[in-house]
């Protein structure tokens, strides 16, 4: 559905990509995880067809994202960390905008919508940062697009709407829709996604799907000082120590996708090597 070949690119004084490759299905949402500044934006932009490669090759649905067809735009959907919004009351942001999604569904908006508790009677520009936010996102899922771009979706929201975020994610993939959710808050995604690709100063560090990781990792808190000493990744918690070990008993692990990402920028190696094994 996604395939980026040889990617490169850069701004005027800073290379982002030299050489990336990276293939993405549908029926996934993917987690694309790194640090601010590392390129996650950049990428899904070259998906979006708002910045283009100086070598290599972008294909989204099967377009080249640079050409801005019809066919491609109606079918993908981004949703940018920083965006604007016209002053006007929701229903005119949908009577103007959902014409160019053919597969817009008024009625799932409007239940997005009420799940994430927003004011109908304010216009756009007299809600909260949040609650734009929610109003753009629902929109996007709504569009039913084959392709749904998030970056840092979960900025600007509280606890509560996190947790209506997550449940409305999951109840929209399909097999025939693919998510891309790039973002830095990795707990936010850790229920979420069934693909992680962490990305860091333009190169893909690591890019397993979740079942992959907790069928040949345990992720647990240990007492055992020698364990955590052969562990592949330890850092200290209130009580022991929170551990990343092979999981050769074979136990199906729960995934802590924070001390993954940690585990992944400050020893990678070591983790890599499990899969390369």
């Amino acid at each position: 559905m996604i395939q980026i070949q040889n990617l490169h690119f850069g701004y005027r004084k800073k290379k982002i990509f030299t050489g990336l490759s990276l293939k993405l299905e549908a029926g996934h949402i993917y987690g694309l995880l790194g640090k601010n500044g590392t390129g996650k934006s950049t990428l899904l932009k070259n998906m979006a067809g708002l910045l283009f490669p100086k070598e290599g090759n972008v294909s989204v649905l099967g377009f080249n994202p640079a050409k801005r067809q019809p066919a491609f735009l109606q079918d993908i959907f981004m949703v940018p960390e920083e965006f604007y919004l016209p002053d006007v009351p929701i229903e005119q942001l949908v009577k103007h905008t959902a014409p160019f999604y053919p597969k817009f569904n008024d009625d799932q908006f409007n239940r997005f919508i009420t799940e994430f508790d927003i004011p109908r009677s304010n216009t756009l520009q007299k809600m909260s940062y949040g609650q734009k936010k929610k109003v753009l996102i629902s929109f996007g899922l709504a569009c039913n697009t084959s392709v749904l771009l998030m970056d840092e979706p979960t900025n600007g929201l509280d606890i509560m709407s996190k947790s209506q975020f997550r449940k409305v994610i999951a109840g929209c993939l399909d097999e025939n829709k693919c998510i891309v959710i790039s973002t830095h808050q990795v707990k936010d995604l850790e229920s979420l996604i069934d693909r992680v690709t962490i990305i860091d100063e333009g190169r893909i560090l690591f890019d397993q799907t979740v079942d992959d990781i907790t069928r040949k990792l345990s992720f647990h808190i240990s007492f055992d000082n020698d364990e955590i000493k052969q562990a592949l990744f330890r850092e200290p918690s209130l009580r022991g120590s929170a551990v990343i070990t092979r999981n050769t008993l074979g136990d199906e692990s729960k995934l802590d996708l924070e001390l993954l990402y940690k585990a992944i920028v400050l020893n990678g190696n070591a983790i890599k090597s499990v899969f390369n094994a």
